[in-house]
């Protein structure tokens, strides 16, 4: 036997520990899709450090990455075509304690979940010159409970669960970009390294999409094994949250999801947000 037949290729994956992100990853995370000559090993950490990672050559083979950190890492990283969390008309949320008008909100100072997540970015875009702050995403709600900040941008399961908190929504930044763009909103992906070749990002990128059709059609223990990443979210509110993330566009963008990623990007840069133009591409 040929020695080398037996090698086995280490894949490193780091994603957010998201009830979203874990369906999508179910299949490879327990192994019920399996790539002979390939082991996938999976890191869970917040999406704004995997950003700040991914920028800085802390390498993973996969990570996932808010659409707003692209052009910073491009670089090294290519987009696989699926894997995408898009917002079908809803988003990231402006949320207050207290009704305000959208010119009063652009004159509060805002509490943000990073300055590279696509939150971010799309908040900008609506108002550049609004304040903000950086928070950890899941502490934005206490600290805009407490009266800490006068608003607070969402992420995450906070989506749908800020009105158990007394919190209003003064904006949805999804609804927002359709009415500017008429396109959805492309909140983040998962790049892989240039460095792994073509061959090798197919196949990864293939695995991650044959994990996302392994969740949906095996919904329930999928959502069995996400739930455990909710974050408080019972198991109805579970399974809206993974619904709008995890879908149809999560396996392909889509023309329009394409447009929207590039549209984003080119925004971004044309009102001197982001100062790199991006050059975005896809595998698979």
């Amino acid at each position: 036997m040929n020695p080398a037949s037996t090698e086995v290729r280490d894949i490193s994956i780091a994603h957010s520990p998201d009830s979203d992100d874990a369906f999508m990853f179910y299949g490879l995370a327990t192994n019920k899709i399996r790539v002979p000559g390939y082991r996938f090993n999976h890191t869970l950490t917040d999406i704004e450090t995997l950003n700040h990672k991914a920028i800085n050559e802390q390498f993973y083979d996969v990570t996932a990455i808010s659409f707003h950190a692209y052009p910073y890492l491009q670089d090294n990283y290519t987009l696989m075509a699926c894997g995408g969390s898009v917002g079908e008309d809803y988003g990231p949320m402006i949320v207050a304690s207290k009704n305000y008008t959208l010119d009063e909100v652009k004159k509060l100072k805002i509490a943000v979940p990073g300055t590279l997540t696509t939150a971010y970015l799309t908040l900008k875009l609506f108002g550049p010159d609004i304040e903000t702050e950086v928070v950890e995403f899941d502490k934005i709600i206490p600290a805009v409970v407490s009266g800490k900040y006068d608003a607070g941008l969402i992420i995450h399961e906070g989506q749908l669960t800020y009105g158990q908190d007394g919190l209003t929504k003064i904006l949805d930044l999804g609804v927002w970009w359709r009415e500017q763009t008429g396109l959805p909103l492309p909140l983040g992906g998962n790049a892989i390294r240039r460095s792994l070749g073509p061959e090798v990002q197919l196949i990864t990128t293939n695995a991650l999409r044959d994990s996302i059709q392994y969740s949906l059609d095996n919904r329930e223990a999928g959502l069995e094994y996400a739930m455990q990443f909710a974050r408080d979210l019972d198991p109805s509110l579970a399974n809206r949250f993974v619904g709008m993330y995890v879908n149809e566009r999560t396996l392909n963008y889509g023309d329009d999801g394409r447009k929207a990623i590039h549209k984003l990007l080119e925004m971004g840069y044309d009102r001197g947000i982001i100062p790199i133009k991006a050059n975005v591409d896809f595998v698979g």
